[in-house]
């Protein structure tokens, strides 16, 4: 059955694009990790798209490992803290949706409540939650940790952190500020509610400090392909960031995680599957091309190993990049994505030298993407669309803002053509925009007749 509904796209955004030398662009500005201007020419640039959000990535903490290799790579080594970023966006801009990533690992839920509630208020509904538990040994070092937490734990603790903070942005209901100046009561008490939980990991009393948020509550994005993740975005996400490295396997998640919806009372619908994909277009195919090959000609040979070492979780320092690849250091088994990684492995045993599987590697990192023509990445986004092995899509845009702005000068016309993405925004909010339902109040809903 074809689809009655528009295709969602957001943007991406590490500060100076996706790819690693994307700093090294010429297009790029050099001091953009610590100027505001830059990522709000982003966001604007965005809006006027109508984009339905941008998705800030994070991490609180910066990389370790092959210094001289780190210090060519400024994505980790010097960002914003997003809340604050959105903070100054929520004020700067008008339609766009606007996505933080915070750790249940590393937060209190009251502080997350309190902030994002802010956020939400201060954008007139436009906030987003990106859920994560953390996967950087890294970042526990910051935070009073040996390294990360078990798998399970952070997974466990991330599911009663999210609905302690759901529970407080319940505390106000719709309506509960009466604003009486007359008999001078500023809010119904019996529309005020205290939370009183205690659980496993939190004792949190509340109630939250802040009216209702314009969204009923902020929506909340999630990432993560292992069982925990599907199950905790089926029961709470409302935007699922996906890296399935091909249709089958993208359409196959769609299809699992909704079908776990409807045992949580919700409907597949208030979910949107947004797989992320890189996309490099030009007006020809030797142009789109041209653009890839600039980009890994611009990598200095360290970062793409650094990179590869990270994938396959293989120590790689020492191996020289003109020789075959080191097969006893291949692990049996990916960190990340399978296909891609058997994909690699089917490259490095056809006789490949380590510093061909580096370029390889760098152009399909993601395990998902497209380089060519506005027609072809218009008919590789249309089918994942209407296939139903994608919502809509999160742009992770090589350079910014450079590719973004070749995105919507030539696939956004396109895609306008075909029906399958909107000429205005549907409506205020993030939540109306994505055609998401208000949330209810589970105090409103208790104390109905």
């Amino acid at each position: 059955m074809a689809r009655t509904d528009k295709m969602k796209l957001g943007t991406f955004v590490y500060t100076f694009g996706f790819h690693p030398a994307s700093w090294l662009h010429p297009a790029s500005d050099v001091h953009g990790a610590n100027d505001f201007n830059h990522l709000l020419n982003v966001a604007k640039r965005s809006e006027a798209a109508k984009l339905d959000f941008m998705f800030m990535a994070d991490s609180p903490a910066a990389a370790v490992g092959d210094r001289d290799a780190l210090a060519r790579i400024p994505t980790k080594m010097n960002r914003f803290e997003p809340l604050s970023l959105l903070s100054a966006l929520s004020v700067t801009t008008k339609d766009l949706g606007l996505v933080a990533t915070v750790s249940t690992s590393y937060y209190e839920p009251y502080n997350v409540a309190r902030l994002f509630a802010s956020i939400d208020h201060l954008s007139g509904g436009r906030a987003c939650w990106n859920v994560v538990t953390s996967d950087h040994d890294e970042t526990g070092y910051n935070f009073n940790r040996e390294g990360l937490d078990p798998h399970a734990l952070r997974y466990e603790r991330g599911n009663e952190f999210v609905d302690v903070v759901f529970g407080l942005w319940d505390s106000f209901e719709e309506g509960a500020l009466l604003l009486d100046r007359a008999n001078g009561v500023y809010y119904d008490k019996t529309k005020h509610h205290t939370l009183n939980h205690k659980g496993k990991h939190f004792q949190v009393r509340g109630p939250l400090n802040i009216a209702r948020s314009p969204q009923g509550r902020p929506v909340i994005a999630q990432a993560g392909g292992s069982e925990p993740g599907m199950e905790m975005a089926a029961r709470t996400a409302e935007i699922v960031f996906s890296l399935a490295s091909n249709i089958d396997r993208n359409r196959a998640f769609y299809e699992n995680v909704k079908a776990r919806m409807p045992a949580y009372g919700r409907n597949p619908d208030d979910l949107k599957i947004m797989p992320g994909v890189v996309l490099n277009v030009g007006e020809t195919e030797a142009e789109a091309k041209a653009k890839v090959d600039y980009l890994i000609e611009k990598m200095h040979p360290d970062v793409g190993r650094l990179m590869l070492s990270e994938f396959l979780e293989a120590d790689l320092s020492g191996a020289p990049l003109d020789q075959p690849f080191p097969m006893d250091r291949l692990p049996a088994a990916p960190k990340g994505s399978r296909a891609l990684f058997e994909e690699l492995v089917d490259f490095v045993k056809s006789g490949r030298t380590l510093g061909e599987l580096v370029r390889h590697y760098a152009e399909k990192h993601t395990g998902n993407g497209i380089t060519g023509t506005p027609a072809q990445i218009a008919d590789f986004m249309e089918e994942w669309f209407e296939t139903r092995a994608a919502d809509g899509f999160i742009l992770m845009f090589p350079t910014l803002p450079a590719s973004l702005d070749d995105f919507v000068k030539l696939v956004l016309p396109e895609l306008r053509r075909r029906g399958l993405f909107r000429e205005e925004y549907e409506g205020k909010t993030l939540r109306e925009n994505l055609g998401l339902s208000m949330p209810a109040n589970r105090f409103a809903k208790a104390t109905t007749p």
